[in-house]
């Protein structure tokens, strides 16, 4: 996976006044675009999306130091007007292009990226593969923003709010694994950008024909594989660190990517407090 991202970056420097189109680039690497772009975010720190403006804004500003007119530069970068050009400009480097023909800056260089795999991996990582039906996932769902770091209190304040007797209500239905109340994020953003919108459901795994209760939402699972890590430790940092150990130990040294679907945290054992927990977390995997 590390060769694969270097690859890309090559690609997005040898392509940056063009359209590019990731899709087709992960397909040719023999990869998918889903894969790419979460296994970048992961370990660059910032979405493809975000590096790709940042780059052109960083080489348009040496364009910007030539004859060639506002609008010319504007349509090299992909951008239908000065305006639009002169916002994503003044988002990389803080000042207008205007500022930087009269007094050449200051500017913010994105230097191009290179992916190196350090050898670490001195934490096991507790993990299973297995291999699953179709099965649903059903209970009680809202939109909220993704938080990286610490507990989300969006999804905080929506638990908070659901009936006592609800969560009992939930447990009974349980039927399918993963077993017990279930954390499921979907329709999370490609490039899992802070901040951005998924959808939160709280509920339980049930069998594909399953009747589902009607006030209950459903999300439908396909059949498939998953990696499932178990984690121990203070809650949720243990859990959002070995979500992250996936991206820079586990993918880059197992023949899996990710597919399409949601994750799924399991809580399996907690504090009364809940400051430290035993979790599993199941991802949607496929052959590499």
């Amino acid at each position: 996976m590390i060769g694969t991202l270097n690859r890309v970056v090559e690609h997005i420097d040898d392509h940056l006044t063009d359209d590019i189109d990731i899709a087709a680039l992960a397909t040719g690497l023999g990869t998918t675009e889903y894969h790419v772009r979460r296994m970048f975010s992961s370990l660059a720190g910032m979405p493809l999306s975000e590096y790709i403006r940042r780059r052109r804004m960083t080489v348009a500003a040496a364009d910007l130091l030539g004859d060639d007119g506002m609008l010319d530069i504007a349509v090299r970068y992909g951008y239908g007007s000065t305006e639009a050009f002169t916002r994503a400009f003044r988002a990389v480097h803080g000042v207008g292009p205007s500022d930087v023909r009269r007094t050449g800056g200051p500017l913010r260089s994105q230097p191009q990226l290179r992916f190196r795999l350090t050898v670490e991996g001195n934490t096991p990582m507790d993990t299973r593969l297995t291999d699953r039906p179709a099965f649903r996932l059903v209970g009680h769902s809202t939109r909220v923003p993704l938080v990286h770091r610490g507990a989300n209190p969006h999804i905080q304040a929506f638990i908070a709010g659901l009936p006592a007797p609800e969560h009992e209500r939930l447990k009974a239905l349980s039927s399918a694994e993963p077993a017990g109340l279930l954390q499921v994020s979907a329709d999370v953003d490609p490039d899992y950008t802070e901040g951005t919108d998924l959808i939160y459901l709280h509920g339980v795994a049930i069998g594909a024909d399953t009747a589902a209760p009607d006030d209950l939402d459903v999300i439908e699972v396909p059949a498939g594989q998953w990696a499932v890590f178990r984690v121990t430790g203070a809650y949720p940092d243990a859990l959002q660190d070995a979500w992250a150990a996936t991206a820079t130990d586990w993918f880059p040294s197992n023949p899996w990517r990710l597919r399409p679907g949601p994750s799924i945290v399991a809580v399996l054992d907690r504090a009364a407090d809940f400051r430290t927990a035993t979790c599993e977390l199941w991802l949607p995997v496929e052959r590499g």
